[in-house]
């Protein structure tokens, strides 16, 4: 017993050695990838086959993953081939994009690495092995001068320990990690033995069912699921113009951000009670999936698989009516996006294109988009390339709560003043004060752009709506969908700037709607090598 837990533990030590992107490194150049052919689980039905098909996909094409991660050059493959043709099929794509980040998620904060190798799976079942010699010889031993309490503990203590130890082989040997090794180990008899007759399968069955039955059993879900990456199913919200008609009103701000300010937490207020989150559309999906595609065909990405332009300049040079403006983008890429972010608000309050009927897809698509950008930009820049901007959105904030000020003079009802004091979030999907963000919007608008000098990022904001609306009037252009473009071209550049490390990192709180979107541009890249 004592053995077995000094190896457990140093199994532990070992786990966090395995766990760092230098190791990772390292493990490739002797790593075999997990190709193989087993993709059809048999006797299954509806979900738990799919998403069993797309689990042992991912483990095929996890490898991709692990290079992407340490910035480590993979050779072409076929298999990457029939990945894109998976690319209309949104919903596999992107299961498979969050099953190989989960996988990545095992390796780098489980002990994934080490249990699942040769000497892994050799612990596992000498544990129990080992726990049964004490069982027995403790159950055969004379027990005369000892209590039947400490009697009974020991009996519990060692049966538990034998039921964690089993349960923890049977969890090993029934995971799709146990088929990943399978398939890359050099022993073919035993390749044959377990997946090709099928022996495997039935295994991971009788598993998956046992989960199934102790979750029924103690209340949970009665369904086994496989270990899905679930961290990027939405997407966070920031508005500025939201905020900024909320900030400094000191007759309706909640007590609770009151109190936050007194104690030096006010700017931690702010990003969390003003910021959402909301489920992706799949119109959101999809557009980035086409876009990017479009951008691999063009070969609008270097031998590096990196973006060769500028973030939103592909969607400009698209359409020949917008040449002029690029100069809107920023220097910076936060300040392209700040800029960017509120021209598209006062844009769509204005847009007689935006209010039809058939643009509410777009019109959302694009906010989703829009508000995401600033959310990471206030609550995680490390997520995003280039140079953090937080001077000029606090600048860009104050101009905006200096501009609404003078104007906005309202009455305010007393129930509305009631629930705004005790209120606890305040996102930006909230209507509450829709007049007050479109009056804003109005006076950005009107404004004269010689205001430069006060609010140099504001001047931009004004002459980029306007040059919006005037194209969409005169009918030349669907500035809708030119703004479309230019969020999504925007989002797909921040996932392919961002640093490796700050994507794995992520991993550990729920990933980023943007590493999905760098994993897919790797999958993408690696079949543009492999060539038509």
């Amino acid at each position: 017993m004592f053995t077995v837990g000094a190896v457990k533990y140093g199994e532990r030590t070992w786990a966090l050695k395995c766990s760092n992107l230098d190791s990772i490194r390292s493990s490739l150049k002797k790593e075999r990838p997990t190709r193989h052919n087993h993709f059809h689980p048999q006797d299954q039905a509806g979900d738990h086959k799919d998403e069993e098909f797309v689990l042992r996909r991912a483990h095929s094409l996890f490898h991709i993953c692990k290079r992407a991660i340490v910035d480590s050059s993979v050779d072409g493959d076929s298999e990457y081939r029939d990945t894109t043709e998976m690319l209309g099929k949104i919903d596999m794509i992107w299961g498979l994009m969050e099953m190989e980040l989960s996988l990545m998620y095992d390796i780098l904060y489980t002990k994934a690495a080490v249990i699942h190798t040769w000497f892994g799976y050799c612990l596992r079942v000498i544990s129990p092995l080992a726990i049964v010699a004490p069982l027995l010889l403790f159950q055969f031993s004379s027990k005369v001068g000892h209590s039947r309490v400490d009697i009974a503990i020991t009996y519990v203590l060692l049966c538990s320990a034998l039921f964690m130890e089993t349960t923890s082989l049977l969890n090993a040997v029934g995971s799709t990690w146990a088929f990943a090794f399978l398939c890359t180990t050099s022993w073919s008899w035993l390749r044959y033995e377990a997946l090709c007759t099928a022996r495997w399968d039935r295994l991971r069955r009788a598993v998956a069912s046992l989960h199934r039955l102790i979750k029924a059993t103690t209340g949970g879900g009665s369904s086994y699921r496989s270990e899905r990456w679930t961290g990027t199913r939405t997407l966070g919200q920031y508005n500025m113009l939201h905020f900024c008609t909320r900030r400094d009103n000191n007759l309706a701000s909640p007590l609770l951000g009151r109190l936050a300010k007194m104690v030096g937490l006010g700017e931690w207020w702010n990003r969390k009670h003003y910021s959402g989150s909301i489920e992706i559309s799949e119109l959101v999906k999809e557009h980035t999936i086409k876009h990017m595609a479009r951008l691999y065909k063009k070969g609008r990405w270097n031998a590096l698989g990196v973006l060769r332009k500028k973030w939103g300049q592909e969607a400009l040079e698209q359409n020949k009516s917008f040449p002029e403006l690029e100069e809107f983008l920023g220097v910076e890429f936060q300040e392209g996006v700040i800029i960017w972010h509120i021209a598209t608000d006062v844009f769509l309050i204005k847009s007689e294109r935006a209010r039809v009927e058939g643009a509410s897809g777009r019109v959302e698509a694009i906010k989703l988009m829009s508000n995401y950008m600033v959310f990471l930009l206030v609550e995680r820049p490390y997520m995003l390339p280039g140079l953090a901007q937080n001077r000029l959105y606090q600048r860009t904030c104050e101009n905006l709560v200096e501009m609404r000020a003078a104007p906005n003079h309202r009455k305010w009802d007393i129930w509305e003043v009631l629930r705004s004091l005790f209120s606890l979030r305040d996102d930006p999907d909230s209507n509450s004060k829709a007049v007050d963000i479109e009056k804003l919007a109005k006076i950005l608008y009107d404004k004269n752009p010689s205001f430069s000098i006060d609010a140099p990022r504001l001047s931009y904001v004004t002459r980029l709506a306007r040059r919006l609306v005037e194209k969409e009037a005169d009918g030349t252009t669907d500035s809708l969908q030119l703004v479309l473009e230019v969020w999504t071209d925007i989002l797909v550049y921040a996932g392919n700037k961002c640093s490796r490390e700050s994507h794995a990192k992520k991993l550990n709180s729920g990933g980023e709607f943007t590493t999905i979107l760098w994993l897919m541009a790797e999958h993408l890249f690696q079949a543009s090598l492999e060539g038509p």
